[in-house]
């Protein structure tokens, strides 16, 4: 017996409808800041770590690394970030945050902990600690 599909009840269609609206608001607000979606994830990975290769960026932010690297490409042009060579490899490059780079974390950081916490506010408390969880469990796994 097969099952019948129906968008309202599909984890894939719901997780894609959140993800829409999230990435559609974090990026307007994000402009106003002269940065994009496609950005972030890389300012994030190095506002954890800086001095990572665009090797490691790709990995941790799961983006191609082709991508990674026209995004560090945008970041360098705009003074947010500089590449070294890697002293272990030729051809490797660290990736550092210029000054401008790190002061820009405490002004956008709190962007997309307003737009989680306007989504997340449907919930109580507890269902909020639990949609983390199961989501972090589901993340851990897509590897």
């Amino acid at each position: 017996m097969s099952e019948e599909f129906n968008r309202e009840e599909s984890f894939g269609w719901l997780v894609n409808a959140m993800a829409h609206y999230m990435s559609k608001s974090l990026d307007a607000e994000l402009r106003k800041h002269g940065l994009s979606i496609a950005l972030w994830p890389t300012l994030m990975c190095l506002w954890e770590q800086e001095g990572v290769t665009q090797r490691e960026i790709a990995k941790k932010s799961k983006v191609e690394s082709s991508t990674t690297t026209r995004t560090i490409d945008k970041l360098e042009k705009l003074g947010l970030v500089q590449r070294q060579v890697d002293p272990n490899s030729r051809r490797s490059f660290r990736i550092y945050l210029t000054d401008k780079g790190r002061a820009l974390q405490k002004e956008v950081t709190p962007i997309p902990l307003s737009v989680n916490h306007h989504i997340l506010s449907a919930l109580d408390s507890s269902e909020q600690k639990e949609m983390i969880r199961l989501l972090q469990k589901l993340v851990v796994n897509i590897e």
